[in-house]
């Protein structure tokens, strides 16, 4: 029997939950409903699918070790391909179909993007079963939501005639985003369902319906296949072959032009797309007020608001539809009908060429992380986390110098010819200039406060001599 094979789209930058989420640490890596990210939620619904396989997972280089680290953590070993740029889900998903259809072109693709919701697993596993008879059949499977409001955020999918007594529906026609007179109407009907971009359907099948509906477009990504380079545990896509490719969904580029050959499957599964802070309200567990508290909040009188707290006491009075978010470095409040423009604010930010919209105060290497205390003219001072085993690059500055303290673990340290350690509340001074190096050869984080001098103290003053992480 073939394979079940999860292809998880993870290449988002979900701007809409900022700012807890960020271009550099997007929402789908962190732990928004539960102790799991939406990401490993998304993997770890896949235990107790039949015959499934391991997961190939499609995203991008900046979100490559955050995508490795969290399968680590689930025990999974995934296949990774990274996209040079951004195509759209048409050309993301046929490199994963290439990629798999070179050792079983029958396998099944169930493709999944990273940053959904689903609330009743067994549930979900049931429509794919259904799905999964259509798709060895040769169709192209796609799920539809069964509404429970009348939402004009979404497309839709308006189902024809059953095939068989599964449930499973030919699909009539794809639906754009309605107004709210026609989405009423759509849940009146019963026949409309929300397109919730999850498909499934054979290799074979998918590589065979872009040769007809989108050949260009297969043309560039088999080019950007056939010169991929394998890079640690990464698939690295050639860049020049895949960024000729053109753009689009695969909603348009292939589902729309094959409506005969399309199969939707409706899913009453408790499914979000996470797509604002409503949302996010929605889908959490609220209290006899209606509101959704996370962190050290304290909230009088207040209705159907939702506080994140994530560094500090949050103290809300007298609130009502109301979101507010803090961060170590942004607070976002806004009414709970406005949370849809939170991406005005981001791009605001962009055009002031601040650094908020991008990156946390706290960023992740494939090493550990690093976290900005204290900026200055002329210094800064951070708290650097090295885990077990790590090394950072060999490197140096040619604007700043350095002087590391270590207040917890053992660092082996590099400077110019000299490799020496350090032990909790010992120090060392890194001149401009000099190449150096700092690693933990222990068995618990090493942490260290590094402060930094120098007229540029910017990340991009960094000259990598050697780095295992091939940066």
């Amino acid at each position: 029997m073939s394979s079940l094979v999860p292809v998880v789209l993870s290449g988002g930058s979900g701007t809409r939950l900022w700012p807890l989420s960020r271009h550099a640490y997007p929402k789908q890596f962190i732990p928004l409903v539960g102790e799991l990210s939406l990401f490993q939620s998304t993997v770890h619904r896949l235990n107790g699918l039949a015959n499934v396989a391991a997961p190939c997972v499609v995203s991008n280089d900046e979100q490559r070790f955050m995508v490795a680290e969290q399968l680590l953590e689930l025990g999974v070993r995934g296949r990774i391909i990274l996209e040079p740029v951004g195509r759209n889900t048409a050309p993301a998903i046929a490199a994963a179909a290439l990629d798999i259809a070179a050792t079983e072109p029958q396998a099944l693709m169930l493709v999944l993007p990273a940053d959904h919701l689903i609330a009743d697993v067994d549930a979900f596993h049931a429509a794919v079963e259904v799905g999964v008879e259509a798709a060895r059949a040769g169709r192209l499977v796609t799920f539809g939501v069964v509404p429970d409001r009348p939402e004009t955020g979404y497309g839709y999918i308006e189902a024809g005639e059953p095939l068989g007594a599964a449930g499973a529906r030919e699909v009539s026609r794809f639906v754009e985003k309605p107004d709210l007179q026609t989405a009423e109407a759509y849940l009146a009907g019963g026949r409309h369902w929300w397109n919730s971009g999850m498909f499934l359907f054979t290799a074979a099948s998918y590589l065979e319906a872009m040769e007809k509906y989108a050949p260009a477009m297969l043309e560039s990504v088999r080019q950007a296949h056939a010169l991929a380079r394998e890079d640690l545990d990464f698939l690295r896509l050639d860049a020049e072959a895949f960024t000729a490719c053109p753009a689009d969904s695969i909603d348009y580029a292939v589902m729309e032009r094959a409506e005969g050959d399309a199969v939707v499957v409706p899913l009453d599964a408790g499914w979000s797309d996470v797509g604002s802070w409503h949302a996010l309200w929605e889908a959490g567990q609220r209290d006899g007020d209606g509101n959704r508290l996370e962190g050290d909040v304290i909230a009088v009188d207040c209705r159907d608001t939702y506080v994140h707290a994530g560094y500090r006491l949050v103290a809300a009075l007298g609130l009502e539809d109301v979101v507010v978010a803090e961060t170590a470095d942004a607070v976002l409040v806004a009414s709970r009908d406005r949370v849809q423009d939170v991406k005005a604010v981001v791009e605001q930010l962009k055009r002031e060429q601040r650094t908020e919209w991008q990156v946390h105060r706290q960023v992740f290497r494939p090493w550990g992380s690093y976290e900005g205390i204290s900026l200055g003219e002329r210094f800064q001072v951070k708290r650097i986390m090295v885990k077990p085993g790590e090394t950072l690059s060999l490197q140096k500055h040619y604007h700043r110098a350095e002087h590391w303290v270590v207040v917890q673990g053992t660092a082996r340290v590099t400077r110019g010819e000299e490799v020496f350690t350090l032990g909790e509340n010992e120090s060392t001074f890194i001149p401009l200039g000099v190449v150096h190096r700092l690693e933990n050869p222990g068995r618990i984080p090493l942490e260290i406060i590094e402060v930094q001098s120098g007229s540029y103290l910017g990340e991009d003053d960094i000259v990598r001599l050697e780095d295992v992480y091939g940066r």
